[in-house]
């Protein structure tokens, strides 16, 4: 398939460069995955939208304020970090996206806010892309990035970060920090209506994939299947596997909020489908673990677990938008965010969600 396939028309005023004034208070479009059919609500409509015993999988990855700048010490210039992951089991070694990378080479020093200083490394297959590997003398923690670092808000958001931005961008079950972006579908549940899904027997269970370098790279190539994705950790929890096994046994919905939480549940499947196994039929549907995952779903994918979805509005021509694609049908989701242009929803990060099922 063309990547060109997977484009739309968005007006730049249509992407979300605030929060909505309170939590919650956004639109909602669900979307028939198997009819296309449309129809509008408001957030704070979901619990009705669900069936009682749906289970719904929540990502509860934290975002670290991953975004750091740094004086370049041969010209005294700042230079913008985002730090993706740690290289070593020390911590003395970071992947990160660096802007103007082609002036960022092996041997140059950088001084970050609170004095650090750290050096560009030569490491395999950053050579001609926009990572650097970074080496610091000593263990670089949450502590050392909450003193020296910002919230790595997305390059469609064009502003700096403020301190609201601590708050929203973060979901309110976030306990597992890690990502440079946030899972954004979850911005939109506040405790109250987690709460109210309570009340309605819909059962929660949470993973945790820390979002990583994938988030941040556009398709560059022009047939989608050449794409490669990198790899992001996922885990899932004995809790959580047991839960996912058991409602799809019982044929109990899997409702799995953000994209996030759909890549670490079918990269679970298909780990079990590469040793042999058949999801549900000779062996359990998901396992338990901690995994690395580079999975890339575009339309033809066989979804294994997961049978709803909720979701933002994604980017044209992204990883993201072919995976919608794939869940619900390219022509569906392309003419639901046809629909959406129409009726002014806000896309991206801080914009309104969509409920497929």
């Amino acid at each position: 398939m063309n990547t060109s396939d997977f484009n739309f028309d968005l007006p730049e005023e249509l992407i979300a460069q605030h929060p909505s004034g309170v939590r919650g208070q956004d639109k909602l479009m669900l979307l028939g995955r198997k009819n296309g059919q449309i129809q509008h609500f408001m957030m704070d409509d979901l619990p009705k939208l669900i069936q009682p015993g749906t289970l719904m999988v929540f990502n509860n990855s934290r975002v670290r304020r991953a975004r750091v700048y740094g004086i370049k010490e041969t010209t005294g210039r700042e230079t913008e970090f985002m730090f993706l992951n740690t290289i070593d089991k020390d911590c003395l070694i970071w992947n990160t996206m660096v802007k103007n990378a082609k002036k960022q080479k092996p041997g140059m020093n950088y001084k970050f806010p609170d004095g650090t200083v750290a050096q560009i490394i030569e490491h395999e297959g950053n050579s001609g892309t926009e990572f650097r590997a970074l080496k610091f003398d000593f263990p670089i923690d949450e502590n050392w990035f909450e003193k020296n670092g910002h919230i790595p808000l997305p390059p469609y958001i064009k502003r700096g970060d403020t301190e609201e931005d601590s708050e929203r961008y973060q979901n309110v079950y976030a306990n597992m920090t890690g990502s440079a972006a946030c899972p954004t579908a979850g911005l939109h549940f506040t405790n109250e209506m987690l709460s109210r899904l309570d009340e309605c027997g819909i059962d929660r269970a949470f993973v945790t994939l820390h979002v990583g370098l994938g988030t941040f790279l556009p398709v560059r190539e022009s047939q989608i299947e050449n794409h490669k994705m990198h790899e992001e950790w996922y885990t899932i929890s004995n809790e959580t596997a047991t839960k996912i096994n058991n409602a799809k046994k019982e044929g109990r919905p899997v409702l799995a909020v953000g994209t996030t939480s759909v890549r670490t549940l079918e990269s679970a499947a298909q780990k079990i489908i590469k040793n042999g196994g058949i999801p549900g039929k000779n062996a359990e549907w998901i396992q338990a673990g901690t995994n690395s995952t580079n999975i890339f779903m575009y339309p033809g994918y066989d979804f294994q677990v997961v049978d709803q979805m909720f979701t933002n509005f994604h980017t044209p021509e992204s990883t993201l938008i072919m995976l919608v694609s794939a869940f619900a049908g390219r022509d569906n989701i392309l003419n639901a965010y046809n629909i959406a242009v129409q009726n002014k929803y806000r896309f991206f990060s801080y914009g309104d969600c969509m409920f497929i099922k």
